[in-house]
């Protein structure tokens, strides 16, 4: 489809509105009802507090560049979905590690290049 003005075709399937780049507002709204909050996604109270302010005491400076403070605690070596899979505990810190914000972006986008919901839409 051409462009028209920058504008692109919203990119979820079957829609025909025209946005300045990703979703347009009806899907942005649709996707963030699916989404959850980050309490129903597990990352609640007791995540906060059991998970990552252990991780970050326990890695303050980002385990993969080494330099910045550690903002992120990411789950590591197994992601939370595989250790709530396992029946492993994934507010246990032995599961994660300090990150900086740039590094965990991209670590994140490099283990779920599809997204979170990726594997769940098939």
């Amino acid at each position: 489809m051409p462009r028209r003005g920058g504008l692109r075709p919203c990119p979820t399937p079957g829609c025909p509105e025209l946005t300045r780049g990703g979703r347009c507002e009806d899907c942005k709204h649709e996707a963030d009802q699916r989404r959850g909050s980050s309490s129903e996604r597990g990352y609640g109270r007791r995540h906060r507090e059991r998970f990552r302010t252990r991780v970050l005491a326990k890695h303050p400076v980002c385990q993969v560049c080494r330099q910045a403070p550690a903002t992120e605690a990411d789950h590591h070596p197994i992601d939370r979905r595989t250790l709530e899979l396992r029946g492993l505990d994934p507010d246990d810190p032995v599961y994660g590690r300090g990150l900086c914000k740039p590094c965990h972006s991209r670590e994140t986008a490099k283990h779920q290049p599809g997204g979170w919901h990726a594997d769940q839409q098939q």
